[in-house]
């Protein structure tokens, strides 16, 4: 099993910033990609950003160079920054990892998610 734990959501003004941290630990043997995810009520949940193991990213159309996602691959950890907020970036954010528990079978996680507000 793996266990995967968000931390750095709350409460934030507009065009402030936030950073979410997600840590996984467990069975794993490696990690293919992560990502983060965000699910507003009545909407679906979207992509916000994810990062291979080679460290290539792709983002949401809606991002538009305001947020950054990295990794710690020694830590198991995806990070994503986030500037520029806006109140329609308030959601649930949750992270995903695509990983390998042994060298042939291949699971997805997600995190608990954490809540990002955005004040007006």
């Amino acid at each position: 099993q793996v266990q995967l734990v968000e931390s750095g959501g709350g409460l934030v003004q507009t065009g402030g910033s936030l950073r979410l941290s997600c840590a996984a630990s467990g069975s794993i043997f490696s990690i293919n990609a992560m990502g983060w995810y965000r699910q507003a009520p009545g909407n679906q949940r979207e992509l916000v950003a994810s990062i291979t193991s080679g460290g290539t990213t792709n983002y949401g159309d809606f991002v538009k160079g305001r947020f950054t996602i990295s990794s710690d691959n020694a830590k198991n950890t995806v990070y994503l920054q986030m500037n520029s907020l806006k109140p329609e970036d308030t959601a649930v954010y949750y992270c995903n990892y695509h990983l390998q528990s042994t060298w042939y079978r291949a699971e997805d996680y997600w995190g608990q998610g954490t809540q990002v507000t955005v004040s007006s």
